[in-house]
């Protein structure tokens, strides 16, 4: 009996080990693509941050008057070129950023008018990569001209602006915006080899006000 008895829990031993292979070689791929999508995820957020501090510093550039880094009397191109270096140190392609599809809805400065309807002021057409909105090129040998699009409305009425807004002079400056095509590795999922756009904007007040 003890001999039978020992042969069945030798037996019921090598099942159970058995079904724990079993069960980890069925979880093993799911772990696999889990890992892989936190460090594809991490690269994007690393990117994303990337992106968002060079729109940043690229719209400084084309407002700043006395850039040091800046080699060209041209804001949008002060713009690129700050991007690129941003970028470069990033170790980030910045050959492959594209202007946003649908570049951000701003309003033209026109001299600081109270109120505005938000329209979409155009890029300027010198850039290929970046979208620089209040900067304009009337080509030829004539320099670029600063148009600048409006950051805050005046206020109609002393502490209360149109729209709700805040009253004041109002402000004007330039937007940069563009974006970065980012895709996705995970073998066996609907993710797999699919582009994201990461799109990075922002704006800054001229300071020649």
């Amino acid at each position: 009996m003890r001999a039978v008895r020992a042969n069945s829990d030798h037996g019921l031993g090598q099942g159970a080990r058995g079904t724990e292979v079993v069960e980890f070689a069925l979880i093993l791929p799911i772990l696999f693509l889990l890992l892989i999508g936190i460090l594809w995820a991490g690269q994007a957020f690393r990117i994303y941050t990337a992106i968002t501090n060079a729109a940043r510093d690229g719209a400084r550039a084309a407002v700043n008057p006395a850039c040091t880094t800046c080699t060209a009397v041209d804001p949008s191109a002060n713009a690129w070129t700050t991007i690129q270096n941003d970028l470069q140190a990033a170790h980030i392609n910045y050959s492959a950023l594209q202007p946003p599809t649908n570049p951000p809805s701003v309003c033209a400065c026109g001299g600081k008018a109270t109120g505005c309807t938000p329209t979409t002021v155009p890029c300027d057409g010198e850039e290929t990569n970046i979208c620089v909105q209040g900067v304009t090129h009337s080509g030829g040998n004539n320099p670029p001209t600063e148009g600048y699009i409006q950051l805050s409305q005046t206020g109609a009425l002393s502490g209360t602006g149109q729209n709700g807004q805040a009253g004041g002079a109002g402000e004007c400056g330039i937007s940069v915006s563009f974006q970065y095509p980012y895709s996705f590795w995970l073998p066996g999922s609907p993710l797999n080899k699919q582009t994201i756009n990461l799109r990075a904007q922002a704006q800054m007040r001229a300071e020649t006000q």
